[in-house]
């Protein structure tokens, strides 16, 4: 505990972005230079609690050694909270830029004041860690005969790849995509994190002896596809990590044509051509001088809003079925549970500065898109829906549209993998496998991440990396030095 009564002294104050007006003429981060005497002083505010529920069940997913790094950026020892953070983190540097910090909402000093700045930290952290040349190849020293195939590079792949490899196992992990990253490439626009990033995780990775292959589609059909049988063949294990990658969609009346896109279209387009071409050919959804409609609240949605900014849209609404947040805890959303509550992101915040207002219109449902007789999209017709999303009457609306951005989360992975497997999958069609088991119904096949526990966040996806990679070593060797 770096200051005793720093808790008592210090008010919460957390790291600005660049000014709205500002940073939506690029696709830079939106995150300012770090602070690092406001950050010593932050640091100072935590209580090292006899029980730190910030890394409890309702805390870090990835069990982040807070209190102790804390205290270490308090004494500006950087490069040993570096380290503490790297023992249970291993993309923090992602996690710092993108995490919706659920270790805040069961801060201990956030039941009567407000919470430690634990998401500033850990960013600032990695970011010193990549500054510092602190992170660094670490190959193992010596290898087994064990080969593990991990199809998908999203943080549950990676996490697993990186951690099976440092105990000497041979992996290769294959992305369906041109790039390396799953999610974290083309599912999180680059002002939020920026691909150089994902980039320099994967040579160091390579450095370390894993081996990457892009467009490769496991189980596919096309020309890039591998057979999964051949997968199994060749190796001890194949771990899955592919995500939930099928969207929920909005069939209603007019459903299919132009100008109606899932949202992972749109951003995944959009961070290809901003990569391949500084989005200077025609080879995305742009979003400029039109109307448009973001359906689905949430990280996905707010990325929608953002890019849409960024491209510069003529009108920016979105429509969140569920009401609006209150401002404070409900009753039934104590402590520690992720509070619950009204939240300005970078992306109503930006519209908030280029339209004089917040995008969100609450309790909205959508009864039928719109179309011209050439079948050109022209708006949208709404009703409003009750606590329970009961329509309620005489409250349809027309909204004008060329533009709609479907953002209403995921149904699970993609099935066509599974088509010769037969694997067996939960109710909610995701693989199915215990967690901190993650074995499926196949004997040499496990899952983790997203594919396994349905949509969820990028901390949990390292947390089910972490977990499958130590079952997996189990299995194979019959002892596991994996965390």
């Amino acid at each position: 505990m770096g200051k005793v009564t720093g808790f008592k002294e210090f008010d919460r104050a957390v790291e600005p972005y660049r000014p709205a007006k500002k940073r939506i003429l690029d696709f830079k981060e939106i995150y300012t230079d770090h602070d690092e005497p406001l950050l010593g002083t932050q640091a100072s505010r935590c209580m090292n609690c006899g029980v730190p529920f910030c890394q409890s069940g309702e805390g870090c997913p990835v069990y982040n050694l807070i209190p102790e790094w804390n205290d270490l950026v308090y004494n500006e020892k950087w490069e040993e909270a570096f380290h503490r953070l790297m023992k249970t983190n291993n993309f923090p540097e992602v996690t710092g830029r993108v995490c919706p910090a659920v270790c805040e909402g069961a801060c201990v000093l956030g039941i009567t004041e407000t919470p430690v700045a634990i998401k500033n930290l850990e960013f600032a952290i990695a970011d010193k860690g990549i500054e510092s040349g602190w992170i660094k190849a670490n190959p193992p020293k010596k290898r087994t005969n064990k080969k593990i195939a991990i199809i998908g590079s999203g943080p549950a792949g990676l996490s697993a790849a990186q951690q099976l490899n440092s105990v000497g196992h041979n992996i290769e992990v294959y992305e369906r995509a041109d790039r390396i990253g799953g999610l974290m490439m083309y599912g999180i626009p680059n002002m939020k994190l920026d691909k150089s990033i994902i980039d320099m995780r994967t040579e160091i990775m390579e450095e370390e002896g894993i081996k990457f292959h892009v467009n490769k589609d496991v189980g596919g059909t096309g020309e890039n596809s591998i057979a999964m049988e051949k997968l199994l063949e060749d190796n001890d294990i194949v771990l899955l990590s592919t995500g939930a990658t099928k969207p929920r969609d909005l069939p209603i009346k007019n459903r299919e044509g132009a100008g109606v896109y899932f949202a992972m279209e749109f951003l995944g387009q959009n961070t290809k051509s901003l990569l391949d071409n500084e989005l200077k050919e025609d080879d995305y959804i742009d979003a400029k001088g039109k109307d448009v409609i973001v359906i689905g609240g949430g990280d996905t949605g707010n990325d929608c809003l953002g890019t849409s900014l960024r491209h510069g849209c003529k009108t920016l609404t979105n429509f969140e079925i569920l009401p609006e947040l209150p401002s404070e805890r409900m009753d039934n959303n104590p402590w520690p549970l992720f509070p619950r509550v009204y939240k300005v992101d970078y992306g109503h915040e930006e519209s908030r500065e280029v339209f004089g207002k917040d995008p969100r219109e609450y309790s909205v449902s959508g009864k039928e898109f719109l179309r011209d007789k050439n079948g050109k999209l022209t708006g949208i017709k709404t009703v409003k829906v009750d606590k329970d999303f009961k329509e309620i009457p005489n409250t349809e609306k027309i909204w004008k549209a060329d533009l709609i951005l479907l953002a209403m989360g995921f149904l699970g992975p993609e099935q066509y993998l599974n088509e010769k497997l037969n694997l067996e999958l939960d109710e909610r069609s995701n693989f199915k496998a215990e967690h901190n088991v993650h074995k499926t119904s196949h004997p040499k096949i496990f899952a983790a991440g997203d594919c396994r526990r349905g949509q969820s966040l990028v901390v949990w996806a390292i947390n089910e990396g972490r977990a499958a990679a130590r079952e997996v070593d189990l299995h194979l060797m019959g002892a596991t030095t994996l965390e």
